[in-house]
């Protein structure tokens, strides 16, 4: 019997990891009995009672699993850790605010029996905010516009992964992994299987400016040199308007062209302007050292507080282990 493992990542999520457990397990114990599971919660610190009730889902049921983060590691990290921890033949990646829609569970895994090693979910509506929706749909075009990869436009995550696929993401050992740009580079062939977008059953959002801002700034850093190309075609560009302006100031000088009576007013205009895109592509540049500073620092994905549910390896299958590394 295969085995399928679905992968939730959570944080404050206290309304909403209930029904999410019980509507998995009606799934697997109903239209999906012919295979096993494990269902595994990844809880990134959560204030509420997230815990709490994964606790007793635990507790009433051994097929579903929790690790606790000893801290919140970021959206990108805590749902990467935990598909590496999965045990299944695949493993199906999902949100635990009903966001991906629980009937695609059983979609991914029909295409997953046809031989594919990736299916996915696109959204290609959402009953969310129209406007937030419009500039996502912006910035997809804009990174798959410039970047080296052929990026997939509204693609979140949620999806299945074969086990071989969850292999090669071990062995990147990448401590800030962008999963949408690695499985546009690095993935098999894929199915992609499209659907509109719910909104959230309970509870609010936890993205805001900053972790947009983040996520966006991860996919440009890692997949396109647009930020660098820009830093050194405006700084060619504004070099030759200043070289051109000084020569139009030094020819009106030397012809004593005293009707031209031009002030300190562009001189100020256009040093404010110049420090303007300086700063601004310092910043850009910084983003790109960030980048490479976090990569190379090699600190682990998480730290875990507690696990719950996991089978504990045996003391004399780890000694024979250890005995044929030696």
């Amino acid at each position: 019997m295969k085995k399928i493992s679905i992968l939730i990542p959570c944080y404050n999520e206290e309304e909403n990891v209930v029904p999410m457990g019980e509507a998995i397990v009606d799934l697997f114990t109903g239209e999906l009995s012919n295979y096993d599971y494990e269902l595994v919660f990844i809880d990134n610190d959560s204030k509420d009672q997230t815990r709490t009730l994964l606790r007793g889902l635990c507790a009433q049921n051994k097929h579903i699993k929790a690790i606790f983060n000893a801290k919140n590691f970021g959206q990108f990290n805590s749902p990467y850790y935990g598909m590496l921890q999965t045990t299944g033949d695949c493993v199906i990646s999902m949100v635990c605010d009903f966001q991906d829609p629980i009937e695609l569970i059983p979609q991914y895994i029909r295409e997953w029996e046809n031989g594919y090693k990736i299916v996915i979910g696109i959204k290609s509506s959402s009953k969310e905010n129209k406007l937030v929706y419009g500039l996502r749909s912006l910035y997809y075009k804009f990174v798959k516009k410039f970047s080296d990869v052929e990026q997939i436009e509204h693609f979140t995550g949620s999806g299945l992964y074969d086990r071989d696929f969850v292999e090669v993401l071990r062995k990147l050992e990448d401590p800030t992994p962008f999963l949408r740009g690695i499985v546009a580079e690095l993935g098999y062939r894929r199915k992609e299987i499209q659907y509109e977008q719910p909104k959230r059953r309970a509870g609010k959002t936890h993205n805001n400016f900053y972790t947009l801002y983040d996520a966006a700034m991860l996919s440009i850093t890692s997949y396109t040199k647009i930020g660098l190309r820009l830093c050194t075609f405006s700084g060619i560009l504004t070099g030759g308007i200043s070289f051109i302006i000084g020569i139009a100031y030094l020819i009106m000088k030397l012809v004593r062209w005293n009707s031209f009576q031009a002030g300190t007013a562009p001189i100020l205009i256009g040093m404010f302007m110049l420090g303007a895109i300086e700063l601004f592509f310092i910043g850009m540049i910084g983003e790109y050292i960030l980048s490479i500073n976090q990569r190379v620092m090699k600190r682990p994905l998480v730290v875990e507080e507690e696990r719950l549910n996991f089978e504990v390896p045996d003391e004399k299958s780890q000694d024979t282990e250890q005995e044929q590394v030696i």
